[in-house]
């Protein structure tokens, strides 16, 4: 890297403030971008603010003179926040044992205080361009692994690292995600990476089964039990036996239901309507929602003991408009299925298209792009789609939405709803961005966009 070719970020944490002054005023000749804190608990509200290319992290800090662990601990954390985060450790130390450990737990390089400047350089540029080149094979390597599910950008790297270290478990999954974002997706390509790959995969949309025939569905019945009773019927948990059980749209649920559910959870035994007899299940729960659980929870709406049974590991899946880098990826996948559905010899999209593609918000989500591109691919009268092709209704600009436009008969729901239009365009609908600026938390906003419908 030299000077002309001065670009990347980076982000440096030392609670000393001497050194981040002596490490900025040197590397601000070869980064575009550098962000200095003395404090660690700030990393999460910067990380969500900017994108870093390498986070070069003290090892010991202030409270842990030089054990280390509190270095370990912010490593951990960076990494969970993004697996893809090139990170640095610096130690005054010169503990060779301590920068082990550190690169086993997933930190890219390390540096000795004091360090030689041109040394230092070397090693940031490499972890950058290690980290890089580890990203794009994980891509390709995830890609191979989880063909059904498209994606490269950093959200779903994040996604299918989750995946691929708990598919071999018999670990219970809550998939969270709003509608339209491949959920059932997430649970097949579980349930195909699992030890029960060859027993049944079971899905069971809860939200569309009615209170009434919730027993039936799940746990099965016996002939005569109740009218329409024809015959003995298994139930879905049983249908799923050595295999995966999927729960879509647990949230729906009304207590009195999540009650039976979580009874058959606990005692992984199910009765089937009309009988008195107990059967044995062996299943693997996976469930999803689009709800707030949390909130519910508070609302006494959803049990707690059966969040703690469901949810083993979470999944947060993220919506289309924060991984802007697959949009294309799947606008294309849609279009090459569709041109051979429809038979249409269409070559591609137009340079417009592209743009009106990645710059929309998506509420709904992949499902939303899909039956777009579908539908262009129907109408289409060139070989090339263009943005004309796209039926989309353009995002407001920040002058449309400005808050000083509201006049004095507006109420304090539309003053919020407003605001929180005009943060979301401005943070290019990146959740926790605008979560930040808004000073809520992200299941906060989330709550907020679906009761103003953003």
């Amino acid at each position: 890297m030299t000077i002309a070719q001065k670009s990347g970020s980076i982000l440096i944490v030392d609670d000393h403030h001497d050194i981040l002054i002596a490490a900025k005023l040197f590397l601000k000749r070869y980064f575009a971008h550098i962000e200095i804190t003395t404090d660690p608990e700030r990393i999460p509200s910067i990380l969500a603010k900017h994108k870093f290319d390498v986070v070069l992290l003290d090892m010991n800090f202030t409270k842990d003179i030089s054990s280390g662990k509190e270095g370990f601990d912010w490593l951990q954390r960076i990494k969970n926040m993004d697996a893809t985060l090139a990170v640095v450790m610096m130690t005054a130390y010169g503990d060779i044992q301590l920068a082990i450990k550190a690169m086993k737990m997933g930190a890219t390089d390390f540096v000795l205080k004091p360090w030689g400047n041109e040394a230092f350089l070397k090693t940031l540029t490499d972890a950058i361009q290690k980290q890089k080149s580890e990203t794009s094979s994980n891509a390709d390597n995830y890609q191979q692994k989880f063909p059904n599910i498209i994606g490269e950008s950093e959200p779903m790297l994040a996604v299918f690292n989750v995946i691929d270290k708990i598919a071999t478990t018999d670990a219970n999954v809550l998939v969270l995600g709003e509608n339209g974002t491949g959920k059932e997706l997430i649970a097949k390509a579980i349930h195909e990476h699992s030890k029960r790959a060859t027993a049944p995969f079971v899905s069971v949309d809860l939200g569309s089964i009615s209170t009434s025939l919730f027993e039936s569905e799940l746990f099965g019945h016996k002939k005569g039990s109740f009218t329409d009773a024809h015959e003995d019927r298994m139930g879905r948990f049983e249908l799923a036996h050595g295999g995966t059980l999927f729960l879509d749209e647990i949230g729906n649920l009304s207590p009195h239901l999540q009650s039976k559910l979580l009874t058959a959870l606990q005692s992984r035994k199910i009765v089937r309507v009309g009988s008195t007899k107990e059967i044995p299940i062996d299943i693997r729960l996976v469930c999803a929602t689009n709800m707030e659980l949390s909130d519910m929870i508070s609302k006494k709406e959803f049990r707690q003991d059966l969040l703690y049974r469901i949810n083993t590991i979470e999944i947060d899946l993220p919506p289309l408009r924060e991984r802007k880098n697959d949009i294309l990826l799947l606008a294309n996948h849609y279009l090459r299925l569709y041109s051979e559905k429809y038979q249409k010899n269409l070559e591609g999209f137009h340079k417009s298209a592209y743009s009106e593609l990645k710059s929309y918000f998506w509420p709904g989500n992949i499902r939303e792009l899909q039956h777009t591109i579908e539908r262009a691919v129907i109408m289409s009268t060139t070989p090339l789609l263009s943005a004309s092709d796209f039926q989309l209704k353009k995002q407001a600009s920040n002058s449309d939405v400005s808050v000083d436009s509201l006049d004095d008969t507006s109420t304090l729901h539309d003053v919020e709803k407003q605001y929180i239009k005009k943060v979301m365009t401005t943070h290019d609908g990146n959740i926790s961005s605008a979560a930040e600026q808004l000073g809520i938390t992200r299941a906060s906003l989330y709550r907020r966009l679906k009761k103003y419908g953003l």
